[in-house]
């Protein structure tokens, strides 16, 4: 059991290492980094700072693929962050996801 346990786990954190370069490629394509960077803030906040205030808190993920979606403005200043028409809404879950897990 305990040999299966660590597979699973073992198994879980490559597939997270894979995908990483997945969702930075995907945050490319869909022009997420014209105003965001993983560890400086641009335009708007960095993804790791992003990832730190939202840790934890429930519904995180939904407010923020929401702001992905239809945009906002005020959390991190009155500078708005335009909704993402080119996005869907798998994608902006699978984006925000990767971003919560930044460390």
């Amino acid at each position: 059991m305990k040999n299966l346990m660590f597979v699973l786990l073992m198994s879980a954190f490559a597939t997270q290492a894979w995908a990483a370069p997945d969702m930075m490629a995907l945050a490319k394509q869909k022009n997420c980094l014209a105003c965001h960077a993983v560890d400086a803030k641009i335009v708007g906040p960095a993804y790791k700072a992003v990832a730190e205030k939202y840790a934890g808190k429930p519904g995180a993920v939904n407010m923020l693929v929401n702001a992905v979606l239809h945009g906002h403005v005020g959390t991190w200043g009155q500078v708005p962050m335009p909704a993402n028409t080119d996005v869907t809404p798998a994608q902006a879950k699978q984006l925000v996801e990767w971003i919560l897990s930044l460390k």
